[in-house]
């Protein structure tokens, strides 16, 4: 059966509900820091695909793809560049698997680890980055382009950019914030909530949101901001399971699956659209975001 785009849905009145994180679950499957965990989808495939299937068990209405890390900037550090249009590709091969015909694919593309304002890299240069990524995630099946914990609008609009001219995907964007001390949240390199909004729909994104950051109770209050400045845009939020802490050396995120449930309402009020995780996350706390979500729909 056909797929109607996101947004349409979304404009439908229909809530939707996203995946949560991949690399708690890798880690959990036995990669390690050091490791290139964008290159499972070439060495690992069925590992990659058991997290994707899952998700999709567990009701998300939609899966990424394990190709966060995959622009070939960030790829040159493992040495892998080269196989930058086999790891993307592969990458949404395996979430399409996942996916079948009744649910869309989100593909991953998070920051390239340059900065433009430093010079690490060129402008021209990173959009190529985004292009080729773009491309391969699109062959390999996505429906979306996911652009995500972004920090920086100049890299955000030139990998919005690459998507929307060199793929037919719908385009998602998402930032990451802090709060600031006067209350405001804004991005890692000073950007506000309208500045990054206006950004990305500028730029194109047919979706925006924020992921990461925080827990589920600010991100609804980041949810609150955007909808001040667009009250009608589609919103996709992906929080983390709380903030995390060191137990016995190993990093764990405190809110259960119940915890990020208990949420939910309050998030559909201040105007998100599509709920997912983000770090910290797993399958059961999809699974009680999407009841949690029924509910409110009752």
């Amino acid at each position: 059966m056909p797929r109607t785009s996101i947004a349409a849905e979304v404009n439908s009145g229909r809530v939707l509900i996203s995946d949560g994180a991949w690399g708690t679950f890798l880690q959990k499957k036995g990669w390690a820091p050091g490791e290139c965990p964008d290159y499972w989808s070439l060495t690992r495939p069925d590992d990659v695909f058991a997290i994707a299937e899952d998700y999709i068990t567990a009701g998300s209405d939609m899966i990424e793809t394990n190709s966060f890390g995959a622009s070939p900037l960030k790829l040159r550090h493992f040495n892998l560049a080269e196989k930058c249009t086999q790891i993307n590709e592969a990458a949404a091969k395996i979430s399409r698997r996942a996916a079948g015909d009744k649910k869309w694919v989100l593909g991953s593309i998070g920051p390239s680890g340059k900065m433009l304002l430093l010079g690490d890299v060129s402008s021209k240069e990173m959009a190529e980055g985004f292009k080729i990524q773009a491309q391969a995630l699109a062959r390999g099946g996505a429906d979306a382009i996911c652009i995500e914990t972004m920090s920086a609008i100049d890299e955000a609009v030139l990998a919005i950019q690459a998507a929307k001219e060199n793929t037919g995907c719908e385009v998602i964007c998402t930032f990451t914030y802090q709060q600031a001390a006067h209350g405001t949240f804004r991005t890692m390199m000073g950007h506000s909530t309208a500045k990054t909004t206006a950004a990305a729909l500028d730029a194109g994104a047919d979706i925006i949101g924020t992921n990461c950051g925080y827990g589920m109770a600010q991100l609804i209050k980041i949810t609150r901001e955007i909808r001040q400045i667009d009250a009608a845009v589609p919103l996709l939020v992906h929080a983390n399971a709380g903030l995390p802490h060191l137990r016995d050396g190993v990093e764990v995120f405190p809110e259960t699956a119940e915890d990020m449930a208990d949420q939910v309402g309050e998030l559909l009020q201040a105007g998100a659209n599509i709920i997912g995780g983000c770090c910290g996350t797993t399958p059961e706390h999809i699974r009680a975001i999407k009841n949690a979500s029924l509910k409110q729909a009752w």
